[in-house]
């Protein structure tokens, strides 16, 4: 077995650790887009620790993060979900609610009026920052 193949299984037991916690949180809901009854999985908000965090984690429905991933399948409306998880209590939510916003901003005017009414703690704007989406 390779060393990052070991590497990667030691980071996916680590994140599997918060899997139950993370549903409680999310109450089995994409905390993006709010699809219930779909297969959800925990997506690390970049920039990614070295060790895995909680508090970098949400759970995603499979479309919110294969367009997350991969922007050329992209469907500005399915974002427009954005307008509730922005406001969301849980930070990592809401850094990459806006992150997508801004990503989405360049081409969709609803999504340029929403940053427009949204307030980020410092720490959060540092947070955003450092997020380089696809």
């Amino acid at each position: 077995m390779s060393k990052g193949h070991a590497r990667h299984q030691e980071r996916h037991h680590g994140l599997s650790l918060y899997g139950k916690d993370l549903v409680r949180r999310c109450s089995s809901h994409c905390e993006l887009c709010d699809a219930h009854g779909v297969k959800l999985a925990i997506f690390e908000v970049p920039p990614v620790p070295s060790e895995p965090d909680f508090e970098h984690c949400v759970m995603l429905c499979e479309t919110c993060s294969d367009q997350i991933e991969r922007p050329k399948i992209r469907d500005a409306n399915h974002w427009r979900c954005l307008n509730h998880s922005v406001w969301s209590s849980v930070t990592a939510v809401k850094i990459m609610a806006v992150a997508m916003l801004q990503n989405l901003a360049e081409q969709e005017s609803w999504a340029q009026e929403l940053l427009e009414q949204i307030y980020l703690e410092p720490e959060e704007s540092e947070w955003l920052d450092k997020i380089d989406l696809p």
